[in-house]
């Protein structure tokens, strides 16, 4: 990332796209075959038919849908691509009606939501939007009290919880509001202790997991890891991350063993900056984080999405800053 003077500049043009009913083939540079097992290493699946960085991503069913960002031709955007797990295949669906970077997205009920985010100039955003993939379509939903970009946002239950990230004067929010699927109505929760933004989110055990972040508006990454408790209302800490990371990826693992987090991607800022290439894996049988195999084409403002034991980094920035990259890569947990 750059400091956020730097991207709202480099972001004025908003770049809305029209739906398209494009199917993209799945074409790769090499032979890797898609369906083989890959825990001891990342391999490459079909690219993106986009290059960009700082999207959202979340899955419904056999498809992983990546939305907004910032985008190689200029600007931010609006447009979403599905991915077909099964076909190894893209195609272009319905953009979202307005243009975002740094949103908040999640899946709950089998549809899509999304919160937030930056909209191309100095202004965040407080929609909340549901994408319906049966009928290929956005609905605006009540707006959240907070307009912000760079949260962490996930679903349990009937509930939305949203923490952290960054609004137009402070980088460092606590705020947490909870959205009423079924009402449609927001509230507001117990605060979170770190405010933080650049964060990542997961469910676990039935509470939110706010991973990492950035303390400040431009440098320096955490190891925080809070999780939130929905029937007490309280906020609890965890065991720290191996590594310092923002703009990274947080997943819930499920599969044969369940209760896991994982956790990749992300940059490390100032000079000498990179892009973090190492993943980690929380279980608590383990008692902490334990190391995974390093990212191939490490990201941040990487897409993340998990079915089963399969966790697949989408698009995302290569270098730190304004970087673009349409690389799709999974690895298999043990």
């Amino acid at each position: 990332m750059t400091s956020l003077g730097i991207r709202i500049a480099l972001a004025a043009v908003a770049g809305l796209a029209s739906v398209s009913a494009v199917v993209y083939a799945a074409t790769r540079e090499d032979e890797t075959d898609g369906t083989r097992a890959s825990r001891d290493s990342w391999a490459a699946l079909a690219p993106s038919p986009l290059s960009r960085t700082e999207v959202g991503a979340a899955r419904v069913g056999d498809g992983i849908y990546v939305v907004g960002g910032y985008i190689s031709s200029g600007g931010t955007t609006g447009r979403m691509v599905r991915y077909d797990i099964s076909e190894d295949r893209w195609r272009e669906v319905a953009p979202l009606p307005i243009g975002v970077n740094h949103p908040g997205i999640t899946a709950h009920g089998r549809r899509v939501y999304l919160l937030g985010g930056n909209l191309g100039d100095d202004r965040k955003s407080n929609r909340l939007y549901r994408y319906d993939p049966g009928g290929d379509r956005w609905k605006r939903l009540a707006d959240a009290p907070t307009a912000r970009a760079a949260m962490a946002f996930a679903a349990i239950g009937d509930r939305l919880y949203a923490a952290g990230g960054y609004t137009a004067d402070d980088p460092t929010v606590q705020r947490l509001e909870i959205y009423d699927v079924g009402r449609d109505r927001w509230r507001a929760g117990k605060r979170m202790p770190t405010g933080r933004n650049h964060v990542g989110a997961a469910v676990f055990k039935g509470g939110l997991v706010v991973t990492g972040g950035r303390p400040g508006p431009i440098n320096g990454g955490l190891t925080t890891v809070e999780r939130y408790d929905p029937r007490r209302d309280r906020w609890s800490k965890l065991p720290d991350l191996r590594t310092a990371r923002s703009g990274h990826a947080t997943l819930t693992v499920g599969g044969r063993r369940g209760g896991r987090i994982v956790v990749f991607g992300g940059e490390e800022l100032g000079p000498g900056g990179t892009t973090i290439e190492q993943v980690e894996l929380f279980d608590p049988r383990e008692g902490g984080w334990v190391a995974l195999p390093d990212m191939v084409t490490p990201r941040h403002g990487v897409g993340g999405a998990i079915k089963g034991d399969r966790v697949y980094a989408l698009e995302g920035g290569p270098q730190p800053g304004l970087a673009y990259s349409p690389a799709l890569e999974y690895l298999d947990l043990p």
